[in-house]
């Protein structure tokens, strides 16, 4: 748990008095994807900036079975996540892995950034990894029927411009992808985190964000995470 804190409010000729800040449902944010997901800060400055948030202060736990080792600048941050290195988006939904991880840790919302790891491997057909994020989308609302999904339009791939145009091509697809699988009670949105990524500033061997691509990641995925966040709480 994180300590709570005292906010003093003053009232003018009156006195001074010290109340708690408002308290909201805590809401739990899974972190999913493969390494893209468990490298960087980027969750680090999302749960920073909520932190921040008078609102939404203490009320997000982020869930997962994976615990992150960076530093970030020393800041305390919850490190939880389901951020697995080298595991393909295809594999992950046909061995039922979310469904498993989302039994031991149960999420409100999911964030998305998979199938990188397919695409530097090989050459999935874009048809492939939408079958794979139905099937996993699938699985997390079998787990909660009312969850909240954010998929990322992922990063590109500085490794050659054959890579790449199969990451563009994965992006252009999401969004009517996304269409297809939304429902009122499990909302689907679709976040941008490839235009305006500069793959030879934003990423530093290629495929993993730098210090500019991990502020890039955050500043993406954080307006949707705080809608779906207000969604949980009830004020969506």
């Amino acid at each position: 748990m994180k300590p709570s804190t005292i906010t003093a409010l003053l009232l003018p000729c009156v006195l001074s008095l010290s109340l708690p800040r408002q308290s909201h449902k805590t809401v739990r944010w899974m972190p999913l994807g493969d390494s893209i997901t468990d490298y960087g800060c980027w969750r680090a400055w999302i749960y920073l900036r909520l932190q921040n948030d008078p609102d939404l202060y203490d009320s997000v736990d982020l869930v997962g079975g994976e615990r992150a080792g960076e530093i970030c600048d020393d800041s305390e941050f919850d490190r939880d996540h389901e951020g697995h290195p080298g595991f393909p988006a295809i594999q992950m939904a046909n061995e039922g892995r979310v469904s498993e991880w989302l039994a031991m840790n149960p999420a409100d919302v999911v964030t998305m950034h998979l199938g990188t790891v397919d695409i530097v491997r090989g050459k999935p057909r874009t048809e492939e990894l939408l079958r794979a994020y139905s099937t996993l989308v699938g699985q997390m609302r079998g787990r909660n029927p009312n969850m909240r999904i954010i998929v990322a339009q992922i990063i590109p791939l500085g490794l050659s411009a054959e890579k790449n145009e199969q990451v563009k091509e994965l992006n252009k697809a999401i969004p009517a992808w996304a269409a297809s699988q939304n429902t009122t009670s499990s909302p689907i949105w679709v976040v941008d985190l490839f235009t305006g990524f500069d793959a030879e500033v934003d990423l530093y061997d290629g495929i993993h964000a730098s210090s500019s691509g991990i502020q890039k990641i955050a500043d993406g995925f954080y307006p949707a995470l705080l809608t779906a966040i207000r969604y949980v709480q009830g004020g969506g």
